[in-house]
């Protein structure tokens, strides 16, 4: 409830800086448009904090020993494979399992069937991409993908909801 509030009084902020076009107000209009800038800020930090928190949290009780990138994302290779890594351009099968951290499985390699995709040319999300690429052939690994390497603010608009931190499970099955 309190990150509504929050949202919706930067919303609020904005909406009543866009209406104000008195041109003597726009040395004022400056200085709230730096200030918004900072609250906007501020606010994706402290998200960004909460998300992490809640990955730390999930990997603790799960007894994981995850490595974290720079971008966020955390990893664990479960069984390593065999040949070269993974690098953009490789078109890679895996099977998997995504779900979100309270154990909720969304979709499946069992449901769905393999996914198929060229590296580094986007169509799954960032976070499943960077991830890969520390992996090669016959490797399984856990992925937590936080929300900006995940779906975002606005979801798959089918089963992942927005600002969802997504968990992968998965095995590369084939590399060309």
């Amino acid at each position: 409830m309190r990150q509504l509030f929050k949202i919706f009084s930067v919303v609020l902020l904005v909406i009543m800086l866009a209406c104000d076009n008195d041109k003597s107000k726009h040395d004022n209009q400056v200085v709230d448009n730096k200030l918004l800038e900072e609250l906007l800020v501020k606010n994706n930090v402290d998200l960004l904090k909460k998300e992490s928190d809640l990955i730390d949290d999930y990997v603790k009780r799960n007894g994981l020993e995850v490595t974290k990138t720079g971008t966020g994302l955390r990893f664990q290779i479960l069984n390593a494979g065999e040949g070269e890594l993974i690098k953009k351009g490789d078109i890679i099968t895996i099977q998997y399992e995504v779900s979100f951290l309270n154990g909720e499985v969304v979709y499946s390699s069992e449901n769905d069937g393999n996914k198929t995709f060229v590296v580094g040319r986007g169509g799954v999300e960032s976070g499943l991409e960077e991830g890969v690429l520390k992996l090669n052939k016959y490797s399984e690994a856990i992925l937590i993908l936080p929300s900006h390497l995940a779906h975002g603010l606005v979801g798959d608009g089918r089963k992942i909801l927005h600002k969802s931190v997504l968990v992968y499970r998965l095995k590369v099955t084939d590399i060309k």
